[in-house]
């Protein structure tokens, strides 16, 4: 997925648009945010790969709950893999922004081809857990231009042709929805294997997602 950044409104002519009364203070706070992803590196766990923003990147296309979800997988295989940092944005007035803005600092993993072994994902709804799995007998979920947006992700990762410190908008190996903005630190491979994946996701997207064996139920426990 590639992450949305903020900017000051501008004219045509270059200058900026009429001030309102709190144009300042907005201005401040967006400065911060900015100065924020800058600053705070995010990192893939399993290979010791960091992945810092130089500005915010879409990771995905609609605005966020705010509500983080668990996902597990026994093994992943991908093929065209590609990953960057962005920042994900709740609805405005979302009860869940505390003091973060409504934006989350996030890692965008981009697979073009993935296969996952015993697919489980769940939500905390406070006091329950809508639990969701699939791929658990001989089928293997599939998924197309799969796009996460994660918080925290772990496992034994191996790589195929790597390649560490690229522009994420010279991206190529997962396709077009696997480019991030200009400016912005990323990685890419050939394929990626993950054995006992784990992930704190914020946003998941997918071209086709196939769920065999799927189950659906709420848990006194998450994945």
């Amino acid at each position: 997925m590639t992450s949305s950044a903020e900017h000051t409104p501008e004219r045509p002519d270059g200058t900026t648009a009429p001030d309102v009364s709190d144009a300042p203070a907005r201005r401040g706070r967006v400065r911060a945010r900015r100065a924020a992803v800058m600053a705070v590196p995010a990192t893939l766990a399993a290979a010791g790969l960091a992945v810092l923003t130089a500005e915010g990147a879409l990771g995905v296309q609609f605005a966020i709950s705010g509500m983080p979800f668990t996902v597990t997988a026994t093994e992943l295989d991908g093929t065209g893999f590609a990953q960057f940092g962005g920042l994900d944005e709740m609805a405005e007035g979302s009860p869940n922004a505390g003091e973060t803005g409504g934006q989350v600092l996030v890692v965008t993993s981009v697979i073009k081809n993935a296969t996952l072994t015993k697919l489980c994902q769940s939500v905390d709804l406070g006091g329950t857990n809508l639990v969701i799995r699939a791929g658990e007998g001989s089928q293997k979920v599939r998924a197309s231009d799969l796009t996460t947006d994660s918080t925290d992700l772990s496992g034994d990762a191996a790589f195929t042709n790597i390649e560490i410190g690229n522009d994420a908008s010279t991206l190529n190996k997962a396709g077009p929805k696997g480019r991030g903005p200009i400016g912005v630190f990323s990685q890419q491979s050939d394929t990626v294997h993950i054995a006992n994946l784990r992930q704190t996701n914020y946003a998941t997207t997918a071209g086709v997602f196939k769920l065999p064996g799927l189950k659906l139920g709420f848990s006194g426990s998450g994945c």
